[in-house]
């Protein structure tokens, strides 16, 4: 059956290909540094990890001029790496995980935090405070058959050149492969998904007029300008 309309399909730049990685869907993992944990009001201990959607159309690049969005006082930035999976599956092994996976990116998970707070108190879903256009910031991605899987690199974030995150991925309570593998018991992953692993402390709001510069150490930055 012909559709009524055609909708473009989300991508995202692969460093050196002229080639795009088609966007499938976007999984975030919440708390998974202690020292943010902490700052949010949580429990630092190793719990199983628990997760959270972006639409994959909010993906924004790392370059781009972001508009500020709309219905929030308390707009704020969280650096994290991005794991982009070439493969799938369900029930994933942790020894396995590894092997699924694509490339790596630098993201931003931006969060309407007030509107996150209220979600929080009310136990409503987050959606609203983090599935809103353009709250996917995202880095070109870097093969994993180019730069390995990085297990141990600076990541950091600045505002306006003043340093706001500044820690080391091999600070993540859950590692990335211990991530897929705990995802792949609640859906089965398929090739085209992101998964936003996390940040570290320091998150804090960004206004108007601001440059948000950020990286993680061999993988790559983003830098953008919020209008």
């Amino acid at each position: 059956m012909d559709p009524l309309f055609t909708v473009a399909p989300p991508s995202a730049e692969i460093a050196g290909d002229a080639r795009r990685f088609p966007i499938r869907r976007i999984f975030c993992v919440g708390k998974n540094y202690a020292d943010h944990a902490r700052e949010m009001g949580g429990d630092p201990t190793r719990e199983p990890p628990f997760f959270f959607s972006k639409p994959a159309d909010a993906v924004v690049a790392g370059t781009a001029e972001i508009a500020m969005p709309s219905r929030t006082a308390n707009l704020h930035h969280e650096i994290e790496l991005v794991v982009a999976l070439g493969q799938g599956g369900a029930n994933i092994a942790p020894e396995d995980a590894l092997g699924v996976v694509f490339g790596y990116a630098v993201g931003n998970d931006l969060t309407r935090r007030d509107l996150q707070a209220e979600a929080k108190a009310g136990g409503r879903p987050w959606d609203m405070a983090k599935g809103f256009d353009h709250s996917a910031v995202l880095s070109p991605i870097r093969p994993a058959a180019e730069i390995g899987h990085p297990s141990n690199a600076r990541i950091w974030l600045a505002v306006n050149g003043g340093m706001r995150q500044d820690g080391d991925i091999a600070d993540m309570i859950w590692p990335v492969a211990d991530i897929i593998a705990a995802l792949s018991t609640y859906v089965e992953l398929k090739p085209g998904d992101l998964i936003y692993t996390g940040t570290p402390a320091g998150v804090g709001r960004i206004k108007a007029g601001d440059v948000v510069e950020g990286g993680v150490e061999g993988v790559g930055t983003i830098a953008n300008r919020f209008v």
